[in-house]
């Protein structure tokens, strides 16, 4: 009889248990809008030896989580931005000295008052003194990455992490040996020639291996793995900690490995998946809350470090701002920026617990610490992201030079016609590329050709139809256990611009937008979509009623969008009627009127989401074809009604509709965000308002 003897003992059910906390504690984060790097320290508080005392923080855990750290270490050097810092040098540095000097300083003199040994003081104020980028994908991604406040801190990262990671180094040193002149000298010396091994040696042996080695993907991160772990190994050799080497190459690797590569995307996905959770995951195995209560002194100190390093870093922001004049929006999105710790935060708590410098006290503090800041940032960021791109001037942006292609997923038989006749209008005459219908044949259950000669037919009658319009088409099937799956896939391969779906007006679960295909699709593309639900023909449609939610205009693809809602109008003949969601109506006027083709139409305001429904719903014809120019969530304009807005109208009205999700900037920029999921958006509903 099979009995469960805890903590585990079985290797493979410690794995298997550490594979669940991994996959389930990141997703009920995202729920509730919390970074992940929260949920995996909290659940190995719950599973660790003080809490249910499921796992232990045995050799295994402990092995996996230290190659977890110089794992999360290796990958910050690797995301400094040396570039940024080159362009913006001085504001960088006047930032990066102030945000680290200011929170080292209140730290230390802490440490001292609490009597402690002077290394552990200021070990704990260099701890204070360092930040993690973990907002900074939020700023991407609702278009601000540009704005100067948030590069010089962006840029003040490289001095931050340099300077704990310095001080890591030298008290580490101190505590091994004695402390006279002859080891200050051996330290220097040593530490002087390792870095300059690192830095000049691996940028060289990188290239060679590059150029004339690398043959294919695994070798390329095996490479890296081997310079990671030497590096590692050689900076104890150095007489200093791992971490360093592990930061040291990642900065020597920092030119050759692109953000955007397959290679980055390699090493983020196995430290992300794997190594990195292991390590949060053991660091969560630390904490003990009963020290907290059984000594209210360590309560204290918890308390003290969270108030000091909010105002440390406030007060660098803030003179940050008053040195270079930037808004009070700037000034907190810096502050927001630099408030979180997490990667070097737990490494120097980490190595400082090991090295016999910070009791089990200090450890929860300071991880209470992280999970404050780490709530703080990501809050602060999005609320003031969104106040500056209201006001920031408008920034040119170049349009898709690709091609026109507009793909057409066909599932229903009863919907072809109406979807060829949308992509008839919008296509551009002059434009000699083909449509691109496709039909995606689920893999699962067996059946596979059959169901593609089925697929065949139904896209044989988007052939004909197709052909009465002479309009050229290029047939696309695609096999795929995800539907979603083959259509992101084809957008990919096709190189599509716009793409059009219908929809049946129902969501699979309440939490789905518009169902768990077309969601998916919207998650992992930045192309034009236009999410249709067309229940009366096109050619009857007499008015068209166009909602503008409020900063839509901040959109990258808001213009391009526009010229097709009126190609749209146009071509029916149809009046167009603007609704303003809280937005200067002068302003929008004068962008409609820009672009072609010119028409007429007329623009009306409206204050409040709830007033569309009480006051406009009940006066749709049927002859009306709604358009809503909306957003894809956690960008610049999404608003959680927007989520509401397609189920409330086909629930209310029968009127056809067209939801239009304009193109994105691609590739937004994840750094900061290592071994974690941040959810796209965390402020509360009440703050879109």
């Amino acid at each position: 009889m099979f009995t469960l003897d805890l903590p585990v003992t079985n290797p493979v059910l410690i794995f298997a248990l550490a594979m669940v906390i991994f996959l389930v504690a990141p997703m009920l984060m995202n729920k509730l809008k919390i970074p992940g790097i929260i949920g995996l320290i909290i659940a190995g508080i719950i599973v660790g030896p003080n809490g249910l005392g499921v796992l232990d923080r045995d050799p295994t855990i402990v092995l996996l989580g230290t190659v977890g750290l110089l794992y999360i270490i290796f990958i910050a050097g690797l995301e400094i931005d040396l570039e940024g810092f080159k362009k913006y040098r001085n504001r960088s540095i006047t930032f990066g000295l102030l945000s680290f000097t200011v929170p080292f300083i209140l730290g230390t003199v802490l440490g001292v008052i609490l009597q402690y040994s002077m290394p552990a003081a200021i070990l704990l104020g260099s701890i204070l003194g360092s930040h993690t980028l973990l907002a900074y994908p939020i700023a991407s991604r609702l278009g601000v990455a540009k704005n100067k406040a948030v590069t010089t801190a962006v840029g003040g990262l490289i001095m931050t992490d340099t300077l704990a990671l310095l001080i890591l180094a030298i008290i580490a040193g101190m505590k091994q040996g004695e402390i006279t002149a002859l080891f200050w000298v051996q330290l220097g010396t040593s530490l002087s020639l390792f870095v300059f091994v690192v830095l000049v040696g691996v940028p060289i042996l990188g290239k060679f291996f590059f150029r004339n080695v690398s043959s294919q993907g695994s070798m390329d991160y095996l490479f890296v793995m081997s310079i990671l772990f030497v590096c590692a190994f050689l900076a104890t050799v150095a007489g200093v900690q791992p971490i360093i080497g592990a930061f040291l190459a990642g900065l020597a690797l920092n030119r050759l490995i692109f953000e955007q590569g397959p290679l980055m995307n390699r090493i983020k996905f196995v430290g992300n998946a794997l190594f990195i959770p292991f390590f949060l995951l053991s660091v969560g195995m630390l904490v003990d809350f009963r020290v907290l209560i059984e000594h209210p002194q360590a309560l204290l100190f918890a308390f003290s470090i969270v108030v000091l390093v909010n105002v440390g870093k406030w007060f660098a922001a803030w003179l940050s701002a008053k040195i270079y004049k930037y808004s009070r929006d700037e000034l907190n999105i810096m502050y927001g920026l630099t408030i979180p710790q997490a990667a070097a935060t737990l490494a120097a708590t980490l190595v400082g617990f090991e090295l016999g410098l910070f009791n089990l006290a200090i450890v929860n503090g300071v991880i209470i610490m992280i999970l404050v800041t780490c709530l703080i940032g990501p809050y602060m960021v999005e609320k003031y992201s969104r106040k500056i791109a209201e006001y920031e001037e408008e920034q040119p942006y170049e349009r898709n030079t690709a091609p026109e292609r507009i793909l057409i997923p066909l599932a229903n038989p009863n919907t072809i016609e109406s979807l060829l006749d949308l992509a008839f209008i919008i296509k551009t005459p002059t434009s000699s590329e083909p449509l691109y219908p496709i039909s995606v044949v689920s893999s699962s259950g067996g059946g596979e050709v059959s169901k593609v000669a089925e697929a065949e037919k139904m896209l044989g009658h988007a052939v004909m139809y197709a052909a009465g319009a002479d309009i050229p088409i290029r047939l696309l099937t695609r096999v795929a256990h995800n539907p979603a799956k083959g259509i992101i896939r084809s957008i990919t391969d096709t190189r599509i611009s716009t793409v059009i779906v219908g929809w049946n007006g129902k969501a699979a679960t309440s939490r789905k937008i518009l169902g768990g295909v077309i969601d998916q699709v919207l998650e992992q593309t930045n192309q034009m979509i236009l999410v249709t639900k067309l229940t009366h023909p096109l050619n009857t449609m007499k008015r068209l009623i166009l909602i503008l939610p409020p900063m839509i205009v901040r959109k990258p693809g808001f213009k391009e969008t526009i010229r097709i809602v009126k190609t749209i109008a146009s071509q029916l003949g149809a009046s167009l009627l603007c609704l303003v969601i809280k937005g200067d109506q002068n302003y929008y006027k004068k962008i409609i009127e820009e672009e072609k083709p010119k028409l007429s139409f007329t623009l009306e305001t409206i204050e409040k989401w709830s007033d569309l429904q009480e006051n406009y719903f009940h006066r749709f014809k049927d002859d009306d074809l709604l358009v809503v120019i909306t957003a894809r969530r956690g960008t610049i304009a999404w608003h959680p009604y927007l989520e509401k807005l397609p189920r409330e109208i086909a629930t209310v009205t029968n009127e056809s509709f067209i939801f239009i999700y304009p193109e994105e900037e691609e590739n937004i920029d994840l750094r900061g965000a290592r071994g974690t999921t941040l959810p796209t958006t965390v402020l509360p509903d009440r703050e879109y308002e």
